[in-house]
């Protein structure tokens, strides 16, 4: 054999096996033990699957083209994977094992991904964090509620995981762990067998290295390409904030650069002036998920309230305070916002700004402010997240591109040649 293959880009780890310089069995046994390796410091797996290189060896037999054949996955615990328990990071949840994979995990078995585990979620995908530690720094939070899989993306154990977004549970712990990260549109795919907190909010989404892994592995999820026939994107609003939260110097030196690397890049930028609507989307964002959460899961949390952290006890008292009228009201102005967006992304054009307020703050009690995700969860539009600028400190700070449904390609397009040219910045200093 020749040298590990697990460093490799998604495409090439199937190229690689396609070509006969390693097999699944092979690629595998590397990512176990890279992962083996790191778990005692990162704690990112709950469970790490015992038939791995059994379904290794099997599609080493099989002899159909595969896309992901042979690349590793993380799940997420809040996802059924067949023969594990799905715990959601909370006691309450039963211990037998899932009878059978949620339709995402099966699609990725079919197209030739092997489940390595399942990986660390927040309770119920909300605020309590799990022991996971952010790969760049143990004493810095990995975000929540995607911790665990970002963290074996971001520490380079293994190529590929599933998350999943309500707030930011996906954008921010990509950003926070230095992982590229895609929310999938709202509604966009079979989200059975998910445990989730809002059903109006809940989306599923990928962590790999890089853009260009990820638009591999949508593409292949999909069984289609995104890019799009008439050509790419050519307008970038930049995003600031809104003033949402506090942003952190290193990130306001960034988001200042932005615009003459857009330039640099081809693509023509101008401020993005929604402040009022994207903080009304704030706001509304807070009432759907605390009304919806409220109504969906307080059977369920009720019988075992006195078990559940405080952060979930009072997203359920809060929601149980909202009223019908004010729901409605939110969704509304959604759907108008909607449109609107509809209307100023007709470029073709994407938006670029903040992923999170900054770099992972230090201490491991807390997961970080989603809130610069709030509004486009609440929109239920497709986000990708891209890696690539540090800080002195070494600490990832990600960006998000956020575009329309059924204009992934676009967002891809602007990610991939972005994060190019955020590795080549010097670190940004605040």
């Amino acid at each position: 054999m020749n040298a590990p293959a697990v460093g490799l880009s998604v495409s090439d780890q199937v190229r690689s096996i396609g070509a006969g310089e390693t097999t699944a069995t092979e690629l595998v046994s590397q990512v176990r033990a890279a992962i083996e390796a790191r778990e005692s410091e990162f704690e990112a797996w709950v469970q790490l699957s015992s038939t791995a290189a059994a379904e290794a060896a099997d599609i080493d037999n099989d002899p159909r083209d595969l896309p992901l054949r042979g690349v590793s996955v993380g799940v997420k615990d809040l996802i059924d994977v067949a023969g594990m328990p799905t715990r959601a990071g909370s006691s309450v949840t039963p211990s037998s094992a899932a009878t059978s994979d949620a339709p995402c995990v099966a699609r990725l078995r079919a197209l030739g991904a092997v489940v390595q585990g399942k990986t660390v979620t927040t309770e119920f995908g909300y605020f309590r964090p799990g022991p996971t530690r952010n790969p760049h720094a143990l004493d810095h939070t990995p975000g929540g509620s995607s911790s665990g899989s970002a963290v074996a993306v971001g520490a380079g154990t293994v190529p590929l995981a599933l998350g999943t977004q309500t707030a930011g549970s996906l954008t921010r712990p990509a950003s926070y762990c230095g992982a590229a990260g895609m929310v999938l549109p709202h509604g966009s795919t079979d989200m059975s067998g998910i445990i989730g907190l809002s059903e109006s909010l809940d989306s599923l989404g990928f962590l790999t290295r890089t853009v260009a892994d990820l638009r591999y592995v949508h593409e292949a999820f999909l069984g289609a390409q995104s890019s799009d026939p008439f050509g790419s994107a050519t307008s970038v609003f930049v995003w600031g904030g809104s003033y949402l939260d506090y942003l952190d110097p290193a990130m306001i030196a960034l988001l200042g650069r932005i615009p003459a690397l857009l330039g640099d890049l081809g693509f023509r930028s101008q401020p993005l002036d929604w402040d009022d609507h994207v903080k009304t989307l704030a706001d509304d964002h807070l009432t759907v998920m605390g009304y919806e959460a409220a109504r969906e899961r307080a059977g369920e949390f009720d019988e075992h309230r006195d078990e559940l952290s405080p952060q979930i006890q009072d997203l359920l008292q809060q929601g149980r305070e909202i009223s019908g009228s004010a729901y409605s009201s939110a969704l509304i102005r959604r759907d108008r916002s909607r449109e609107l967006l509809r209307e100023i992304l007709d470029g073709p054009a994407v938006i670029v700004g903040p992923a999170a307020t900054g770099p992972a703050p230090k201490g491991l009690s807390a997961t970080g402010s989603p809130i610069l995700s709030r509004p486009w969860q609440l929109l239920g539009v497709p986000v990708v997240v891209v890696p690539g600028a540090r800080t002195v400190q070494g600490l990832p700070l990600g960006l998000q591109v956020i575009g329309s449904a059924g204009d992934e390609g676009y967002l891809f397009d602007v990610g991939e040649k972005l994060e190019a040219a955020l590795r080549d910045l010097p670190p940004v200093a605040g």
